[in-house]
């Protein structure tokens, strides 16, 4: 009796093992996990399994965005809490472990600045897609660039991708894009969640991609001597023209002249371009058209049309939504269309299927700009919601029509 359950407890063990060894072989660590983690691991069907050593938690669960989130997880006799959660979209995700009511990042990720926080991410492939791939492949470099800001009176910081070849050749200059990032994020990651150094090398050797010059910023700013303005969710227009209007004059007075004084530029409105994604979408809106003497090419990436702010007239009552009105949208800049499609070159506007939230405003806009004959690109991203995933096809398409 005692034999034979020896030969069943062993036998359990060993098809344990065995099970485990097949779950294993079916998945691999996350390429952003830090050197040597082990999770999280991502699945061939897009399932993403977690563990964290947490003996004398009593609850332990996955947040994120993330649809059924957060997941709990559970415990072994070892201390190690566990889950696997359903396949989620390809692309890069933000998450967080939450312990006994207190969210943490995940020591097994490197960090990447989202949430208005350093906070962990993982990357799932898109199989048979590789263009924000690492190839063998010329690559351009990323500087860090700081410099003071008159506007804030403040040293800022911004990076910026030289293409292949930029030291080989002092008499090559280049158009500049100017790429910003969105809301609870910062100048970093257009370049470690977007990989858009990755995309522009990429699009550069198929010869897709004429060499530029993208300066990624930080997109706040509050002038010197001014208290910061909120223009979060549920903040005003004024808050949201006030603090972009702090930007604007960074960009303007501050950004501009450092890059066009410290790289090989060329400084002129037909060679340069501005874009961003959400908030930053928002601000290249701001911006751009009441700029024209400085920007040919724009682009949003799934920037907001925010009723009463941008998408012109007033905001309705109740739960209606404006039409987005042409005329007096973005302070009047779409008025004479034949005008505003002489002097800009690209009009982009981008914008995942899956963002309720957006999709139908974006779009929106966009159908009464073509209606009203302003030349417009408009790009769907298929299947991707309000994510970097979503972003880097903006880039991709986005990137090959500036400067032809």
């Amino acid at each position: 009796m005692g034999f034979t359950c020896a030969l069943l407890a062993v036998s359990i063990i060993c098809v344990t093992l065995f099970a485990t060894a097949q779950n294993e072989s079916n998945s691999t660590p996350a390429s952003s996990n830090v050197r040597g983690a082990q999770s999280p691991r991502v699945f061939t069907d897009g399932r993403v399994s977690f563990s964290l050593k947490a003996p004398d938690a009593t609850t332990v669960q996955i947040g994120g965005p993330f649809p059924g989130a957060p997941f709990p997880m559970t415990k072994n006799t070892e201390g190690v809490w566990t889950v696997t959660i359903p396949p989620i979209v390809p692309g890069f995700h933000y998450y967080w472990f939450v312990v006994d009511g207190v969210q943490m990042n995940d020591p097994g990720s490197s960090t990447y600045f989202g949430y208005g926080k350093e906070t962990s991410g993982i990357e799932v492939p898109e199989h048979g897609v590789d263009f924000y791939s690492v190839k063998d492949v010329p690559h351009g470099e990323v500087r860090e660039h700081w410099y003071l800001s008159k506007t804030t009176g403040d040293w800022r910081r911004c990076f910026v991708y030289t293409p292949p070849g930029y030291d080989k050749s002092s008499s090559v200059h280049y158009p500049v894009l100017i790429l910003q990032h969105g809301s609870g994020e910062d100048e970093t990651g257009w370049t470690r969640q977007g990989k858009a150094n990755f995309i522009l090398d990429n699009l550069l050797v198929e010869g897709k991609v004429k060499p530029m010059i993208v300066v990624m910023d930080r997109g706040y700013a509050t002038r010197a001597g001014k208290e910061p303005v909120n223009f979060g969710p549920g903040s005003s227009q004024h808050n949201f023209r006030e603090a972009f209007s702090a930007f604007e004059d960074v960009v303007i007075k501050d950004l501009i002249p450092t890059i066009d004084s410290s790289y090989r530029t060329i400084p002129d409105r037909n060679h340069r371009a501005i874009a961003g994604l959400s908030t930053g979408g928002m601000q290249t809106l701001f911006i751009a058209p009441r700029h024209l003497d400085q920007f040919a090419y724009i682009g949003s990436f799934s920037g907001p049309i925010i009723p009463g702010l941008n998408a012109g007239g007033q905001p309705a009552s109740g739960n209606s939504r404006p039409q987005f009105d042409t005329k007096t949208a973005f302070d009047g800049a779409f008025a004479d269309p034949p005008a505003f499609n002489k002097r800009v070159k690209l009009f982009w506007f981008g914008v995942g299927t899956e963002e309720p939230q957006f999709r139908g405003s974006i779009k929106g806009a966009a159908d009464a700009l073509r209606a009203a004959g302003v030349n417009l690109v408009y790009f769907e991203s298929l299947g991707t919601a309000h994510e970097w995933q979503t972003w880097r096809r903006d880039l991709h398409d986005f990137a090959p029509r500036l400067f032809q």
